[in-house]
C-alpha cells in the first residue's frame, strides 16, 4: 500500500535501529515523551521500544483526548441526557469511560437514556433534523484535530436555523499541556519526571502547524520533533531528537513533512477562530486546572451552547481510588505500576479512561502484551543487527 508499507519496512527499521544505537551516548539517559496516544500505540504495536538501546526511554504523555477529560464533565453529560431528556450524541470511546460511582454513558443508555454513538458531526446533525421535537446535544471532545468539524457543525446549524441542536464543548489544546508538564519540577515526588525532548503530535500539527511549539522549545530548551504515526516515522524522529540532544540544540523539526507544514491549515484555523475562543481555565485529568488550555463557544454562537441552554454546572469529582490514570498521563508512572491494571481494571471492566480509549496508554499495554512485562523498557538494538 503506497505511503504505508514503505514506512513499515523491516530492513529500514534495522538500519535505523543500528543508527540510533550508534549515536546514542551510552553515558546518558534519554527520556523522550511521545505526546500523542497514537504514537504510544505505534511504539508497542510494532515493538519500537524493543529496538531501542536500553538508555532510551519512551515516556507516555497526555495526548489522549478521552483520557484527559475529567470525570466531572462526563457527569455533566450523563446529567444532560438523564435529567433534561436530550438525545446525546458522542464518539464511541466516550460511552465506556467511568464517571462518578463507576457510571458511564453506556450504563445510562442501558437504563433508558437516549445516548447515540456517532462517527462525525454530520451524523449528529442528521439526528437533529430527523427529530425536530427533541433536543439534540453533541458531546464534543478532542484536541485541535477534531475542533474544525465541530465548528463546521455550529456554522451549519446557524445557517439552517436548526434550533434543537447544541454542543457541549470539551475541546482542549496541545501546547498548554506541554507547557504544564515542563512547568512542573522534574522529580517523582513532585508528580513529574524529567523529559529531554518531545515527539510532537501528528494530526494536531496538521491543523496548527509546527510553529506553535517553537516558543516552548526555546523557553524550556527542549527539542520537539513532529513525528508521523508509522514505526519508521517514530524511529527517524527519535534519531533526530538524539542528534539534537547530543549537539545541545533545542529546535522544532518536522519529520512528518508529507502532512505537516510550519503554518498548518490556515482555513481550518480561521474557521475555529470564528466559532471558538479560549476558556479562562479548564480542568484536565492528571494536569488539573490549566489557564487558556481549552475552547468555548463564542457569543455569536451562544444559542447553540449546551452549557448555556441547560445551565450545566461545574462538578468536581475524584478518580476511582487506586487508579493511576492521572499519574500515567503525566508520564510519572507506567500502566504496569498501577495495582488495578490487568486485575480489576481490564478493557471489559475499565476503572479509568486510559484503559478505555483507543489512544490510552493502558489500552496499548493491554493490547500488545505489555501487562506481562513489569519493566518494558527496551531490550537492545543489537537484537536486530
Amino acid at each position: 500500500m503506497k505511503y504505508v508499507e514503505e514506512f513499515r519496512a523491516r530492513d529500514l527499521a534495522k538500519k535505523l535501529a543500528r543508527g540510533i544505537a550508534r549515536e546514542a551516548d551510552t553515558g546518558r539517559q534519554y527520556n523522550i515523551m511521545e505526546f500523542c496516544g497514537g504514537h504510544t500505540h505505534a511504539i508497542f504495536r510494532y515493538g519500537v521500544q524493543d529496538l531501542m538501546p536500553a538508555n532510551i526511554n519512551f515516556v507516555h504523555g497526555p495526548g489522549c483526548p478521552v483520557c484527559v477529560l475529567p470525570i466531572g464533565r462526563i457527569d455533566n453529560a450523563i446529567d444532560l441526557v438523564e435529567r433534561h431528556d436530550v438525545i446525546l450524541c458522542t464518539y464511541g470511546d466516550m460511552l465506556r469511560v467511568p464517571a462518578s460511582g463507576r457510571k458511564s454513558l453506556l450504563k445510562a443508555k442501558a437504563g433508558g437514556a437516549d445516548v447515540r454513538m456517532v462517527y462525525s458531526t454530520l451524523d449528529a446533525l442528521k439526528i437533529a433534523r430527523d427529530n425536530p421535537g427533541r433536543e439534540v446535544v453533541f458531546f464534543a471532545i478532542g484536541f485541535e484535530t477534531t475542533t474544525p468539524p465541530t465548528a463546521v457543525a455550529l456554522r451549519q446549524v446557524r445557517t439552517e436555523g436548526l434550533r434543537n441542536f447544541s454542543v457541549f464543548c470539551n475541546h482542549v489544546l496541545t501546547p498548554p499541556a506541554i507547557r504544564s508538564i515542563l512547568d512542573t519540577p522534574d522529580t517523582r515526588d513532585s508528580g513529574s519526571v524529567h523529559i529531554d525532548g518531545f515527539l510532537g503530535p501528528s494530526h494536531v500539527s496538521s491543523i496548527i502547524g509546527s510553529q506553535p511549539y517553537e516558543a516552548l522549545a526555546t523557553q524550556y530548551r527542549k527539542p520537539v520533533i513532529i513525528a508521523g504515526f508509522e514505526p519508521l516515522d517514530v524511529m527517524q524522529s527519535t534519531l533526530m531528537l538524539i542528534r539534537q540532544l547530543n549537539e545541545g540544540r533545542h529546535e522544532v523539526e518536522n519529520e512528518y513533512t508529507r502532512v505537516v507544514t510550519r503554518e498548518g491549515n490556515r482555513k481550518a484555523q480561521q474557521l475555529v477562530a470564528e466559532v471558538f475562543e479560549l476558556r479562562p481555565t479548564f480542568e484536565w485529568r492528571g494536569l488539573g486546572l490549566m489557564p487558556h488550555s481549552a475552547l468555548q463557544i463564542r457569543e455569536a454562537y451562544a444559542e447553540f451552547n449546551a452549557e448555556r441552554r441547560f445551565e450545566v454546572p461545574t462538578i468536581q469529582a475524584s478518580d476511582v481510588k487506586g487508579c493511576e490514570c492521572p499519574t500515567i498521563l503525566r508520564g510519572v508512572k507506567r500502566p504496569t505500576d498501577c495495582k488495578l491494571f490487568g486485575t480489576v481494571c481490564t478493557p471489559e471492566s475499565p476503572m479509568g479512561s486510559c484503559m478505555v480509549s483507543s489512544e490510552g496508554a493502558c489500552a496499548a499495554y493491554w493490547s500488545y502484551g505489555r501487562m506481562r512485562m513489569p519493566n518494558p523498557v527496551g531490550a537492545n538494538a543489537e537484537s536486530v543487527a
